[in-house]
């Protein structure tokens, strides 16, 4: 509970705040207070994983306050909105870059995954994405376009590469969710709000799968492929919730990449467009991969338990409404894009 509530103080502080030092303040109880979280477990993984995590943000939370105090050297500013000074501006985009898991900072993300348990790879998927974004969101105006173009196509073509071998669920949800990162970059600087459109929607359909996983205990595809014969509905579900995580057209997941393509169209930006629509095709591959682990083929030998049609767990609400936000908000995009 201490660690849950710190979590949600230390993103509230940052998202809230002006000035450099309480943003920073933020940051710094949240990685503390996921630290703990990560390393429950004992096992070994457990331990790298928040080592790793531990060093990689101490480095970029050094970095925020170093171009701060770099800024108010120069112009005499603590305010954020007030970054002015060029390489205050680049040592941000790096450590905020850090922080995210951008490409090229990316190398610990898919490892500190793979050592934590669900719920806190899906804290640090979701939640600790939100502090970083924000201050991004705030001092877009001052950053470089043509870096953080060139941060969203790595990211989008890394992201999608590198998931297409992979074997471990949560390593697949780590690089689709350094290649989602990609598309909200790219749009930052002409359409914030259109970032922050992406990053809700990324949330509630990364939060439908995490839980769904959790709750059925995959943590590999070869175990998904078992998992029909116990839970069919929900992994009927889960195979709709990964198709809207793609962006295929009738879900959810379709909108962001639709309205993000039509911005950068109006940017007269339509090679950047066609280069990051191509890339998600990569993505693609590994979710319909996913889809087809959890639901369309099934196993080649017969399980011996029977179908167990009506379990005696309690339905799961929260998995229940994320899921259908995930597969049926795009007739709603009219209203989304004006609220945004």
């Amino acid at each position: 509970l201490t660690f849950t509530m710190s979590l949600v103080m230390g993103t509230s502080i940052t998202i809230s705040s002006n000035h450099w030092i309480l943003a920073w303040t933020g940051l710094e109880i949240n990685t503390l207070a996921i630290i703990p979280l990560i390393s429950k477990s004992h096992h070994p993984r457990a331990i790298e994983a928040t080592i790793k995590y531990f060093l990689t943000q101490s480095a970029a939370s050094a970095l925020i306050l170093f171009s701060s105090l770099t800024n108010a050297w120069s112009t005499g500013q603590w305010d954020i909105t007030q970054l002015n000074h060029p390489t205050s501006c680049l040592m941000l985009t790096t450590a905020i870059a850090i922080k995210l898991g951008l490409v090229p900072f990316h190398f610990w993300f898919p490892e500190v995954l793979q050592g934590s348990s669900m719920i806190t790879a899906l804290l640090l998927s979701t939640l600790m994405k939100l502090p970083p974004i924000t201050l991004l969101l705030i001092t877009s105006q001052s950053l470089n376009p043509s870096l953080l173009t060139l941060l969203a196509i790595s990211s989008a073509l890394i992201g999608g590469w590198m998931g297409l071998n992979q074997t471990q669920t949560r390593k697949i949800l780590a690089f689709s969710s350094i290649s989602h990162l990609g598309w909200m970059i790219i749009i930052m600087t002409y359409n914030p709000h259109l970032t922050l459109l992406t990053f809700i929607l990324y949330t509630v359909m990364t939060t439908a799968v995490f839980l769904s996983l959790n709750q059925i205990k995959v943590l590999k595809l070869s175990t998904m492929l078992i998992s029909w014969t116990k839970t069919p509905m929900l992994n009927a579900t889960m195979m709709l919730t990964l198709l809207s995580l793609a962006g295929l057209p009738p879900l959810t997941g379709f909108m962001p990449k639709w309205f993000i393509i039509q911005e950068l169209t109006k940017q007269e930006m339509t090679p950047t467009a066609t280069i990051i629509t191509m890339l998600s095709l990569l993505g693609l591959f590994f979710y319909l991969r996913l889809a087809y682990h959890s639901t369309i083929t099934l196993p080649p030998n017969s399980s011996n338990h029977m179908k167990l049609w009506r379990t005696n767990k309690a339905p799961n609400t929260p998995t229940a409404i994320l899921s259908a936000l995930s597969t049926s908000l795009l007739p709603m995009s009219p209203l989304i894009i004006t609220m945004f």
